[in-house]
């Protein structure tokens, strides 16, 4: 097992047990993140996938916050967010996922802070790199949709960050909370 993750959960690189390039067994561990094939001599490294977090205000203090309709963490409160897409670029991708999770346009962003972060999918922790953003939006009607189950304006200065599933929003939030944010 990989001395990185010491959970329950399978290591990503524990399931590639042939070479994805020439199909040989002699593919082994190189190092934490990477597994190197001793026919062929492809190596391949298990790299964050990038992940994007809107940090969205009312101007009073308020901050939108998502409860997640699916697993990992079904139940709990997130920010909107998620993967960004091939071929698609981190503002893209933050701009997606608003409008899939929320119905709302994005018109500016700023980048904040990132988050390293392990997210749990398929029984395995991959291993994220979550960057979050303040958001500009239009005005319009809130839409809970894709895999959010609701949405709601919350006090950031009372948000308890326990109510988030999700390690990395948890630590997004207790930063924000002490940054002030009132945007």
């Amino acid at each position: 097992m990989h001395t990185l993750y010491k959970t329950e959960t399978m290591h990503p690189l524990d399931t590639f047990i042939h070479c994805p390039k020439c199909g040989s067994k002699e593919f082994a561990e190189n190092d934490f993140k990477s597994k190197h094939c001793n026919s062929c001599g492809f190596t391949y490294y298990l790299n964050p996938s990038a992940a994007t977090v809107a940090v969205i205000t009312d101007g009073k203090g308020n901050i939108l916050v998502a409860t997640r309709s699916k697993e990992p963490a079904k139940g709990t409160l997130d920010l909107p967010g998620g993967f960004s897409d091939p071929g698609e670029n981190i503002e893209e991708g933050v701009a997606r996922e608003v409008m899939e999770e929320t119905g709302l346009k994005v018109t500016a962003m700023q980048y904040m802070f990132s988050i390293p972060n392990r997210y749990l999918y398929s029984g395995m922790e991959i291993p994220t790199l979550d960057m979050f953003f303040m958001c500009s939006v239009e005005e319009g009607p809130l839409r809970a949709d894709d895999d959010v189950e609701a949405l709601q304006w919350m006090c950031l200065e009372e948000l308890d960050s326990s109510r988030f599933g999700l390690q990395s929003i948890r630590q997004g939030v207790e930063k924000l909370k002490m940054m002030k944010l009132k945007k």
